[in-house]
């Protein structure tokens, strides 16, 4: 396994081994691995490697690039990175490419604000082939900005074969997706109330929708309407949208609601309302006097006036036929308002279908809708012409009261529907648009949704399955210009309808051959009608952009017109990922296209993250700098630490993370930093290997350790490798990084701090050289495990680890990204010595919490140990490891045993407040006095049955914390703590013996501390030279001192072998002390007054060898 060489062709390679930077800057040298890969263009150079290889089929959803990325993109993206690194390391080939969305309200909205576009009207005079060409200039605006931020977090991905939705092949991939739909009869015209952005004037999707919720406040109202048989008689209804008034039709209310005709005391009016809701109106009894009560029902067919004569024409004299009448329907609630819900059918879906059920509109016929696609009133509505409806609120509500019609006027506060783009207030509308028939395969997509697999799950068993359950047919239509056109042409009254499913259809079918498909490159273009009348000309409309991002399995590949048969053996992808809002976008488009097609979902697993916000919980803003810029905490701590951040996080699985930049800190901290010190220490010892011993360590793959402590993280390594693989097939990152955080725990915090004097050498060459195989093992298999999740630190590390494998170094093996993930060795694995040492640590740490209550620093040993544990089988564990418990805890002697009454065990149970306080209420007080009480005996069998009855109610192990301590005859002695069945009981009677050695180990202390000062390394060559002097005149002072000095005499030998130097006192010391390497003045704990002054100075002679205690530990 070892050469012993001073020089030969292994030794040069080991003078290739680099020293660990100090300090180490993180994104430094990240900046450097970026530097390496692009040198040897390890992504691409990687894809080749594994073109023979199985596909594992990845699909990216397209972000605009119109804004820069934001944390929630670098989640999803790390996310992306995790799993596709992952499965190439598992033996996959992963093509991985960026897409792009170029269509749609984001681009034009940019364009309307530059170019002060108020409408459609706007467009048409500048020609929508000119705004068409500043929507291209733009498209692209922060492509090279996405594309650094990309590369910088370190995500392996491919911008150059990228798919951008506005390339031509990609659109007529989405014509073709198109024809498919519309030759199954699941496309028709209709005419629907939609959201609608009157920013935008253009309709949008329920789902975009649903995106935007803000809370508001708006007018909220009660109006009047006479009733025509019985004019002094007003039916009154509530609204929050007065804008809505001038188109009111209907009314409705409730079939079996109780209404009443109630007489207002103060004006002598007359009114019908809902009796569970005369609170809306008056705020006391006397207030009113109800004349008569009735039912819902009896009140449809009145006929009642008019708001306004606007549409008054279109009033009937016939019974139960036209509008301006009462009908009713369920909908209608008594939890708000009147009872009475006033009907404008052109901007309520419910209003509409009420409306159309009870004949007032018909079918296919235009409503009244009075507001243009701007959202402004048009001329039918003449007092309001031109205003913005939102804005026409107060001039309406004005007007109202002049009319006399206006019974109370207040304010609302509810959530109301936000234009995703614009941030403007959405309004409904009735529209004409093109639809998607949704609802007719609700059945198909509840069935395909069980066939593939989430994480969490809980995301799609109830939102997915409750969204698409409710699914409504898609309006994929908007009255728009730049996006993919829609390929229909018509005749003038729509009964011809052609459907284009390619260039090369349109070209047959028009003979007019394009190389582009945007409007104004097919506009203009006509196909002949078959029936001989007029040439048929394309519909206005271009494509929802959630259309195109839903048909970008197919359009990325230009299926079905290339890649047929690659696309057809990868197709459903193998993953996915995106945000939770991504469930009403575009997984949910995804679906619906691929269900219609196919039959089938288009994925087999997905992720799905919850939302990044700001540190306080509110959403993340720009405005507000309510966030740290990603791109600045990357340059502050390194883009690992942000993806271990995130990914280490509530938010991978499905909740929410408030963001706070101390939390990368942190990775850094508790996470990097111990990791690099357990790596820099394996290198250092390699070095020191070679040039004190001149041995050059090379690594044995195939290395079996036979020490417990090498076996126990060897096993460790192994089982954690086990894991990983397994959760990482399950797609389940938030079980996997807190285990590799809690093995460099384990790694750093137990094995290398258990092991420091032997993987240094100080126990012997041997001891040395299995120490380090073991050490390199471990930290090799976990720079394999860590790569997708730090793929930088990984990086850095594995460029000096591969030069101590048994490897020629080459293109190969030139990244860790090229190594495939560590197979766990089975016959590794030893779950009885994970099980021996979990036992030890978590005596060791009962020893440290007894130590940290009484105040006694492990410096200063104790002259015994006892752990008590009931299951005889660990007692050969602990003998075992007798030695690591000794000297970790800094103790003389350890005694196992089994009867905790022989040291006056006690145990007394206190009630949790947190658990039982709520629960229990008024009961808490007697049941806490109770467990108080309850005596040792009975507490023991409280922990054997798991569950006690108190006060007539029954407690289990989590609601009484159990407190461990020793009677008064055996407290001045011996102190206890425990954790389940094991417990631990420390000798806290120190002799004068022990505090002289504690004395000793600061003294250690202190002269380590002074060396880093210095900025002196392991093997620098120095002396030290002590001096202890009182700080003050007296003779108690003046003995202190000589009692510290007689205390580093006597411990000498145990000073220099620990800091691996001579020292040498004051008053016997030959060295010219006028200009030392460095000085310290230090205190020791416990020794008031006394001040130790050390110089340290270049040493004449090499450090003394360290004579190894009679036990080892083994």
């Amino acid at each position: 396994i070892y050469y012993r060489s001073t020089r030969g062709p292994r030794a040069a390679i080991l003078e290739m081994v680099s020293s660990v930077p100090e300090p180490f800057d993180f994104p430094k040298e990240e900046e450097e691995v970026l530097r390496l890969w692009k040198k040897i263009d390890a992504f691409r150079t990687s894809l080749k490697q594994s073109k023979d290889r199985p596909r594992y089929t990845f699909y990216d959803g397209p972000p605009f690039a119109t804004g820069l990325p934001h944390y929630g993109h670098i989640l999803a993206g790390t996310i992306k990175d995790i799993v596709t690194r992952y499965a190439h390391q598992s033996g996959f080939h992963v093509e991985r490419r960026f897409g792009w969305d170029c269509h749609g309200l984001p681009v034009e909205y940019e364009i309307d604000k530059t170019l002060d576009i108020k409408g459609p009207e706007d467009v048409a005079k500048m020609g929508v082939a000119a705004y068409n060409t500043e929507c291209r200039k733009i498209v692209m605006r922060y492509s090279k900005e996405w594309e650094e931020v990309v590369n910088r977090l370190g995500r392996w991905i491919d911008f150059e074969n990228d798919y951008k939705t506005l390339y031509p092949w990609f659109m007529e991939s989405v014509w073709w997706v198109f024809k498919q739909i519309y030759d199954k009869g699941m496309v028709y015209r209709g005419y629907k109330v939609m959201p609608f952005s009157t920013a935008c004037s253009t309709p949008l999707s329920n789902f975009e929708a649903g995106q935007n919720y803000k809370e508001v406040s708006d007018p909220a109202i009660i109006v009047s309407f006479p009733l025509d048989e019985e004019p002094s008689v007003s039916v009154i209804a509530w609204t929050t949208t007065p804008w809505t008034l001038p188109s009111n039709i209907a009314l409705c209310v409730h079939p079996e609601f109780n209404y009443v005709k109630v007489k207002d005391n103060t004006t002598e009016k007359v009114y019908i309302m809902l009796e569970d809701r005369l609170a809306a109106l008056f705020k006391q009894q006397e207030e009113y006097t109800i004349l008569e009560k009735m039912v819902g029902a009896s009140l449809v067919g009145k006929k009642y006036k008019p708001l306004f004569g606007y549409f008054a024409h279109l009033k009937t004299a016939e019974p139960n036929k036209g509008p301006f009448r009462i009908v009713s329907d369920k909908y209608v609630t008594a939890e708000e308002g009147t009872g009475v819900v006033h009907q404008a059918p052109g901007f309520g879906e419910d209003d509409f279908r009420v409306c159309l059920q009870h004949g007032i509109v018909q079918k296919g016929d235009q409503v009244v809708c009075p507001v243009d696609a701007s959202g402004r009133f048009t001329a039918e509505v003449n007092d309001f012409q031109g205003q913005h409806v939102k804005a026409a609120d107060a001039h309406l509500i004005k007007k109202l009261k002049e009319l006399g019609r206006l019974v109370h006027q207040g304010t609302c506060k509810h959530s109301y529907p936000f234009c995703w783009r614009s941030e403007t207030p959405l309004i409904y509308k009735a529209v004409p648009s093109w639809f998607i028939k949704v609802e007719s395969i609700v059945d198909k997509l509840l069935a395909c949704n069980k066939q593939y697999y989430w994480v969490p799950d809980f995301v799609k068993e109830k939102r997915f399955h409750n969204w698409l359950k409710d699914a409504r047919d898609w309006a994929i239509s908007r009255n728009r210009y730049w996006g993919t056109p829609i390929p229909l042409w018509v005749s003038e009254d729509h009964t011809e309808v052609v459907c284009v499913g390619s260039i090369e259809e349109l070209a047959q079918l028009s003979g007019v051959r394009v190389t582009d498909l945007h409007r104004d490159s097919i506009d203009h273009i006509t196909i002949p009608s078959v029936r001989g009348g007029a040439p048929l000309k394309r519909v206005p409309e271009v494509f929802d952009c959630w259309f195109e991002s839903g048909s970008m399995p197919y359009g990325q590949v230009h299926y079905p017109f290339e890649n047929k048969k690659a696309f057809e053996q990868s197709f459903p992808a193998d993953f996915i990922a995106e945000g939770i809002d991504q469930t009403r976008g575009w997984f949910y488009t995804l679906l619906v296209v691929s269900t219609i097609l196919f039959n089938r979902p288009p994925y087999k697993n997905l992720i799905i993250n919850g939302l990044v916000l700001a540190g306080d919980g509110t959403k993340m803003s720009k405005r507000l700098k309510n966030y740290t810029d990603p791109v600045v905490i990357v340059n502050q701590y390194g883009a690992d630490a942000v993806r271990l951040y995130l990914i280490d996080s509530p938010v991978v699985r499905g909740d929410n993370l408030c963001f706070k930049d101390e939390g990368v800190r942190d990775v850094v901290k508790d996470v990097f930093l111990p990791w690099l010190n357990a790596y820099k220490f394996l290198i250092q010892n390699v070095q020191r290997l070679e040039r004190e011993e001149k041995v050059v360590f090379k690594a044995d793959e195939d290395f079996v350790p036979t020490n417990v402590m090498d076996r126990w993280i060897v096993s460790f390594t192994q089982s954690l490798i086990t894991f990983v693989q397994k959760e990482m097939e399950a797609y389940r990152l938030y079980t996997v990084v807190p285990k590799l955080i809690r093995f460099i725990d384990q790694l750093t915090n137990w094995y290398v701090r258990f092991n420091r004097k032997r993987i240094k050498g100080d126990f012997g060459q041997p001891e040395c050289l299995q120490s380090l195989q073991t050490l390199f093992s471990v930290i090799y298999s976990m720079t394999r495990m860590m790569a997708p999740f730090t793929p930088f630190l990984t990086e850095h590390m594995f460029q000096n680890l591969r030069r101590l494998l048994p490897w020629t170094l080459s293109d190969e093996n030139a990244s860790i990204h090229y190594i495939m993930f560590p197979k766990p060795r089975s016959n590794l694995i030893d779950p009885t010595i994970e099980q021996a040492v979990s036992r030890m640590q978590t005596a060791i740490e009962l020893g440290r919490l007894i130590r940290d209550q009484k105040i006694i620093p492990i410096k200063y040993p104790l002259p015994e140990v006892v752990v008590i544990h009931r299951d005889s089988t660990s007692y050969d564990d602990f003998k075992t490891l007798k030695n690591y418990i000794l000297e970790e805890l800094n103790v003389k002697e350890l005694t196992i045993a089994s009867d905790e009454k022989k040291y006056g065990v006690m145990l007394t149970g206190v009630a949790d407040n947190d658990r039982l306080g709520k629960r229990l209420k008024g009961d808490f007080k007697k049941v806490s006095q109770s467990v108080a009480a309850m005596t040792t005996q009975q507490l023991e069998e409280f922990l054997k049955a798991g569950q006690v009855t108190l006060e007539g109610h029954t407690l289990t192990v989590e609601d009484i914390k159990i407190r461990y301590g020793v009677d008064a005859a055996m407290s001045e002695q011996y102190a206890a703590s425990a954790d389940g069945s094991l417990m631990v009981l420390l000798n806290i009677v120190q002799d004068q013996r022990m505090v002289d050695e504690g004395v000793a180990r600061e003294v250690v202390n202190r002269i380590q501390r002074t060396r880093k000062k210095g900025g002196l390394k392991p093997q620098d060559s120095v002396t030290v030279v002590y001096r202890a002097q009182a700080e003050g005149a007296g003779e108690e002072g003046a003995k202190a001192a000589a009692s510290l000095e007689s205390v580093i005499g006597t411990h000498q030998q145990y000073i220099e072998s620990t800091t691996k130097g001579p020292i040498v006192s004051y008053s016997s010391t030959t060295y010219d002390l006028s200009n030392p390497i460095t000085k310290e003045e230090q205190t020791i704990k416990g020794l008031d007054g006394i001040v130790l002054s050390l110089w340290i100075v270049k040493s004449d002679s090499q450090p003394p060898q360290q004579t190894p205690p009679s036990s080892t530990p083994t």
